[in-house]
């Protein structure tokens, strides 16, 4: 049986740590001494109300948590947090139907980036905030910052609630306690973000600004305070640091450690999974440079800034853009298309399908075709000359099938109430990659996605939840044997 005792504690605590959240965005507003005060003193006060019912719900609750506790227990902290955290949107009049304002909480704390706001720069300044904390706190996890903090609330559930919320196929430790590894590894999120706002606010922004562009860049989101985005600055040396920034946290955050506070860089450069994507990037940003060189007129500088941008922007799934690349030759939209397929590296902040599944499956095509030569040959598939058990090649297998059967089955239902195929298509992709933006005519990088009809942006919504906790863990509450008692 599921530990129902224990998830309503545990999720309990986990509001009291979005209670908190609300509550600094109350002292901005009272800051800044505009209308949403009372939006956010309220949701914060219901929030806390919840947190204790919750709490004194899971008083008796021992420390037991079982795999299907974890899964359930990750899956539900998404939902619920997406529900409380779409309160202070609804009781301000910001977002006027709960269908939007799930959305777009949702693609906050999923840090998809995608917004039905048409018009952010009206919005006071305390709802812009909690726009980019929700993607701040959600980019490593809700329950994985909790590990880190409160360890011994989940108990010796933690690597399973690790295995439930982690990204990637092959999950490093950098200590043998996780509740240490989580601590290491956000206080190298905490510092590519404090370093993400010092830069900023030297290269020409104001503190507001500087502190939510860089929680939007580190946690790699793409939610901004202006409808412009960075574009809005007209500011090379701006686009330059948001580029350094989404970059690194496109890296594996363990690896990240090590070149950094263990100073062994050399290692970060002989990773199979660093290395594709450090390929990948350099290849595409100079593929498309030339075609808007030769295409749009673009100068030299302009093609590589924007093209850079453009490309270290959909590969680490953040979303931001500093030129509309719906106005570009429509390869540069397959090519961008792909990267948001590809994805970063696993065990950072960024979405899709991840550079160490690209990695692996380009081995296992690899060995196949040296199969065909050699039919009696042992060829494992090794990862920076580890072998990879044959279950995780099995499930890499099963995660591209659903993957790409959900990109097709949810671009069909689209097509079929009348958007347009490559809207249909680029939209899924993008939600499920936890990009944010399109590349149709209809929704491109510079426009909301507002005009979508209600029963799509659920769809949206329930892609982006499955693509943050990398599908198996949401579809498998969906089977009828997680809730066999056996």
């Amino acid at each position: 049986m599921v530990n129902f005792p224990l998830i309503y504690k545990i999720i309990g605590s986990l509001l009291f740590l979005l209670g908190t959240m609300l509550t600094l965005c109350t002292g901005i507003s009272f800051y800044y001494m505009e209308d949403d005060m009372m939006a956010f003193l309220l949701s914060t006060l219901f929030t806390f109300s919840c947190a204790f019912i919750l709490k004194f719900m899971g008083r008796n609750a021992t420390n037991n948590l079982s795999r299907r506790d974890a899964y359930l227990l990750v899956t539900l902290t998404w939902t619920i947090f997406s529900v409380f955290g779409m309160i202070p949107f609804l009781i301000g009049g910001y977002i006027e139907n709960i269908t939007d304002a799930f959305f777009e909480t949702m693609s906050g704390f999923t840090t998809t980036g995608a917004t039905i706001i048409d018009d952010v720069e009206w919005m006071p300044h305390a709802i812009l905030f909690w726009r980019t904390q929700t993607q701040w706190i959600g980019a490593l996890g809700i329950v994985f910052f909790t590990i880190a903090i409160l360890p011994s609330m989940v108990g010796s559930g933690s690597v399973k609630v690790f295995a439930a919320e982690a990204t990637g196929p092959i999950r490093s430790k950098m200590h043998p306690r996780l509740s240490t590894t989580a601590k290491w590894i956000w206080s190298v999120y905490s510092a590519l973000t404090i370093g993400c706002i010092l830069s900023f606010y030297i290269a020409g922004m104001n503190w507001f600004d500087s502190i939510n562009y860089a929680m939007t860049t580190t946690a790699t989101g793409g939610f901004s305070p202006h409808n412009d985005s960075a574009a809005f600055f007209h500011s090379p040396t701006i686009e330059y640091i948001a580029i350094l920034f989404q970059f690194l946290a496109g890296i594996n955050f363990t690896m990240l450690y090590l070149a950094i506070f263990k100073f062994k860089i050399a290692d970060l450069f002989k990773n199979s999974e660093f290395k594709l994507f450090i390929f990948v990037v350099m290849a595409s940003t100079i593929w498309i440079m030339y075609l808007l060189m030769s295409n749009n007129g673009y100068g030299l500088e302009r093609a590589f800034r924007s093209s850079l941008f453009q490309v270290v922007s959909f590969i680490t799934t953040t979303g931001l853009f500093n030129d509309d690349a719906a106005r570009w030759p429509h390869i540069t939209w397959v090519i961008l298309g792909c990267l948001m397929f590809l994805g970063a590296c696993a065990g950072s902040t960024t979405g899709g399908f991840k550079c160490i599944r690209g990695v692996m499956i380009m081995k296992l095509i690899r060995n196949e075709f040296n199969k065909l030569l050699h039919p009696n040959a042992v060829l494992p598939v090794k990862i920076n000359g580890q072998p990879v058990p044959q279950q995780k090649l099995n499930t890499l297998l099963a995660f591209f099938a659903i993957f790409t059967l959900m990109v097709l089955l949810s671009a069909t239902i689209m097509i079929v109430v009348g958007i347009d195929n490559t809207n249909a298509i680029t939209i899924a992709l993008s939600c499920i990659s936890n990009v944010g933006p399109s590349l149709g005519t209809q929704i491109g990088p510079e426009m909301s996605w507002s005009q979508l009809p209600d029963f799509i942006k659920w769809i949206c919504s329930f892609l982006m939840l499955v693509g943050r906790l990398e599908i198996m863990s949401v579809l498998v509450l969906f089977t009828r044997g997680f809730w066999k008692d056996n």
